[in-house]
């Protein structure tokens, strides 16, 4: 869609609920999957208010001044190319955190918040006072701090070798203030050799989708960065990376959990139990799809 595409703004105050159909036609017709909530999602982060605040606003007759109409509109156009919402906001939710994202950085998914349950679980069992936890491959941090906040005496280490996603990375740890974590740029393969046989949770949501496994969403295809999402041939190679150096780093009977695709279950649990690993699981999203794999050193 281009922006000539959208409605043109009024020169007097709009109806927002008039402003919001029109917007949400325009996304259903660009292929959004979600136009109604997007277009509120929108025109909330315009007006600096929560959704519920905007709906309520919209149902009471409320009006839209021309400046932030026109700001509207330029967003909606955007988001008609299929950009993420989460660039045109700067803020992506992740479990209790909103986290700053944008070019550069893997947009966190909802999928991945019990990755990091899994993760949390392992480390509130951990019966030293001050556990320690490694998330390999970072991003923007979302499973790195949700550990630390969640389980706030426990050491987070949150590692990341893109200079262009670390910067994420280290935003987010300023702007959360959580004071046991640590950003670290490191290539995950050699990742914290001080820390080698101190660690008791690692968790990664690596890179796995096979080199030919284009994804179908242009938000995913387009904007997320391709080392982000491609693993190799099989979409396992970093996995193999992970694997090698959870080893390393984690205490006998420490806990591995890995993020993995619905059809790689029985391949990532293969390759564990060819590294030596133990009591293998694989654990299954909300949405009944084989989501993540644990293990135990």
């Amino acid at each position: 869609m281009t922006r000539s595409s959208v409605s043109a703004p009024r020169h007097a105050s709009a109806s927002l609920e008039a402003v919001l159909a029109s917007a949400a036609r325009e996304l259903a017709r660009a292929g959004v999957p979600t136009p109604e909530v997007d277009a509120e999602l929108l025109l909330a982060h315009v007006l600096g208010l929560g959704r519920g605040e905007l709906r309520a606003r919209a149902l009471s007759g409320g009006g839209l001044a021309i400046a932030d109409e026109e700001r509207f509109l330029a967003l909606v156009a955007r988001r008609a190319t299929r950009e993420p919402l989460q660039h045109l906001t700067g803020r992506a939710p992740f479990r209790s955190l909103e986290l700053a994202v944008g070019p550069g950085v893997f947009v966190p998914r909802p999928e991945t918040e019990m990755v990091a349950q899994l993760a949390i679980d392992a480390l509130q069992a951990v019966a030293a006072g001050e556990p320690v936890a490694v998330d390999l491959g970072a991003g923007s941090g979302a499973i790195a701090l949700a550990l630390a906040t969640e389980v706030p005496y426990a050491r987070v280490v949150a590692v990341e070798n893109s200079p262009l996603a670390f910067t994420w990375t280290r935003q987010n740890v300023r702007e959360v203030g959580a004071p046991n974590v640590r950003a670290v740029f490191a290539d995950l393969a050699d990742a914290l050799p001080d820390e080698d046989g101190r660690v008791d949770v690692v968790v990664s949501n690596p890179p796995y989708i096979p080199r030919d496994a284009v994804p179908r969403d242009p938000e995913v295809r387009l904007f997320d960065p391709e080392a982000a999402l491609y693993g190799g041939e099989d979409g396992l190679d970093v996995v193999r990376e992970v694997s090698r150096t959870a080893r390393r780093l984690l205490r006998s009977g420490g806990t591995l959990v890995i993020e993995h695709g619905e059809p790689q279950g029985a391949s990532v649990r293969d390759l564990l139990a060819a590294d030596g690993w133990h009591a293998l699981a694989t654990h299954r999203d909300l949405l009944g799809r084989d989501r993540a794999t644990t293990a135990i050193r």
